[in-house]
């Protein structure tokens, strides 16, 4: 009897594993850029979308609680772009300088976040999350905390929030584009608006 009780359990345990797949056509995902001196004063801080980037998110979900989460994200460098309302010739070379100067993306093509130290804060539907994962940019690995409002909708789970890296934590030179005339801060503020469905 107790072994069979002991199996219903884990089947129990079992049945609350849920795993959404991020919808990266449905979510949105920016780095802003913040320009350093004078500059700044004519607002050339960049807004870079992320276009391409694909993950998932596992958690159990018991008594209105969130347990066990996990989140793997897998962005592709070169799908970095300059949003703003700008010259093509000023894109063209912001493009060349960030993808091949500075991301140096033919020898670093993916950024990695991965994340199962994660505190979550609600009930229900709604949560507070902070998730303490790693992540990899330029060939680098270090500890980074991003804080998220959480939202789960059925079939739909949607996660948004914001996180500041500093570039030279990852041995990144800051953007200097358009012959010198923009230079940019260390830190960069990066924003998710993230939408995933249910799996299964």
């Amino acid at each position: 009897m107790a072994h069979l009780a002991t199996n219903a359990s884990r089947a129990r345990t079992e049945d609350t594993i849920v795993r959404y797949l991020i919808n990266p056509k449905a979510s949105k995902f920016t780095v802003r850029a913040f320009a350093t001196g004078l500059l700044s004063a004519f607002g050339h801080s960049p807004t870079i979308a992320i276009r391409d980037f694909e993950g998932d998110v596992q958690f159990t979900q018991a008594a209105g609680k969130l347990e066990d989460v996990r989140l793997d994200l897998k962005i592709q460098t070169g799908s970095l772009e300059v949003t703003d309302d700008i010259s093509e010739k000023d894109r063209r070379e912001m493009h060349r300088e960030m993808r091949e100067k500075v991301l140096e993306v033919d020898h670093y093509p993916e950024i990695v976040f991965a994340c199962s130290a994660v505190t979550a804060n609600g009930n229900g539907n709604r949560y507070w999350v902070s998730m303490d994962g790693e992540l990899t940019l330029h060939g680098v690995t270090h500890k980074q905390v991003v804080p998220a409002r959480v939202v789960i909708d059925g079939e739909n789970l949607r996660a948004s929030g914001e996180f500041p890296v500093r570039q030279s934590d990852y041995g990144i030179a800051p953007v200097t584009a358009v012959a010198g005339g923009i230079k940019l801060k260390d830190e960069l503020k990066c924003a998710f608006d993230i939408v995933a469905a249910k799996q299964g």
